[in-house]
């Protein structure tokens, strides 16, 4: 097969590596062993198939996520025309499968993510993870900060600040997150960017502790009024200010409801013509991972919202894509 004919191929999903049951890898890159990861890889894609607390309802299901995606990814090639490059070009990738959980277990679980994402970075790649909800993304940046050098910036795209403090008995609440990252000591709190907050899902409580700790938060209002691009700028400069590291990461509510029917029920949202343009130049700014989370399979019987989230993975990837290839 001529490589540049994908993804138009017949039977391309059947002929495509599984990583389990009918589940094909990532873009169908090689599946890879978690226990003896290779060198050489530029960017590993892992699932967390994790499902913590419920913070409203009862509407959810994202640990079902990482399948859904990944069989999403199966119509997808790595080329977008309107950057003329196809990151296979210049990206070796791998599929490791997904991380153990265990349902009845957050504190093993999180150890899991932990062991599992500390693996990818000391082997020299960088992790591209499908969650699950958000309250694994901690351990993510805690192994970056472990295996890396130098302080870590954070670019959060969601609705909501997801910062709280505590929610009931969750020691791992997925409206928490972002107040777990902020504890860890090599991130820089003043580093910390927010993007797409909006709507009465935010408590002022959380709004002012963001401020607090010097994080920066973008608004839909505030991004609307200036430009995505614009911000966009603004958001990398303050993520890699005093910092050797960038983190992404993504909840799909920063989407709005009208386009994410997999997602939580928020409104007056960014649109995929605002957030893809926006991964990919954050991408090419230079990043060590991302993750994309809450991802509702259940309430989303086409999978649009899966498919937004390789569609986002994509984009992002062929920013670092066309990093490298600029770099030389």
């Amino acid at each position: 097969m001529n490589s540049k004919e994908i993804p138009m191929v017949p039977n391309r999903k059947a002929s495509l590596p599984r990583v389990y049951g009918d589940t094909p890898s990532f873009l169908g890159v090689p599946v890879l062993d978690p226990r003896n990861l290779p060198a050489g890889c530029d960017v590993i894609v892992a699932g967390v198939p994790w499902e913590g607390t419920v913070t409203w309802g009862s509407f959810s299901s994202c640990e079902l996520a990482p399948r859904s995606i990944r069989h999403a990814s199966a119509r997808y090639g790595g080329f977008l025309p309107e950057y003329e490059i196809d990151l296979f070009d210049h990206l070796q990738l791998g599929d490791m499968g997904d991380v153990p959980v265990n349902p009845n277990d957050p504190v093993e679980t999180m150890a899991n993510v932990h062991k599992a994402m500390l693996g990818v970075y000391r082997s020299h790649s960088i992790p591209f993870v499908l969650g699950g909800d958000h309250s694994f993304t901690p351990e993510i940046v805690r192994a970056l900060g472990e295996a890396g050098q130098g302080e870590i910036g954070i670019i959060h795209f969601d609705a909501h600040l997801d910062n709280a403090k505590s929610f009931g008995a969750d020691l791992f609440p997925r409206c928490g997150p972002l107040h777990r990252i902020a504890q860890l000591p090599h991130v820089r709190k003043e580093s910390i960017v927010h993007m797409g907050i909006r709507g009465p899902r935010n408590s002022p409580a959380q709004y002012e502790y963001a401020r607090s700790m010097g994080a920066h938060i973008f608004t839909t209002k505030e991004i609307r009024e200036r430009g995505m691009v614009e911000v966009t700028q603004e958001a990398i400069a303050i993520a890699h200010e005093k910092t050797r590291h960038v983190f992404v990461t993504i909840c799909s509510d920063c989407i709005d409801a009208g386009y994410n029917p997999g997602g939580p029920a928020d409104f007056n949202g960014l649109l995929p013509t605002e957030l893809l343009p926006a991964l990919q130049t954050i991408g090419r700014s230079g990043i060590d991972g991302l993750d994309f989370v809450e991802v509702y399979p259940g309430q989303d019987p086409h999978g649009y919202s899966s498919h937004l989230a390789a569609w986002a993975m994509i984009y992002a990837l062929s920013g670092v894509a066309q990093r490298k290839r600029d770099q030389g």
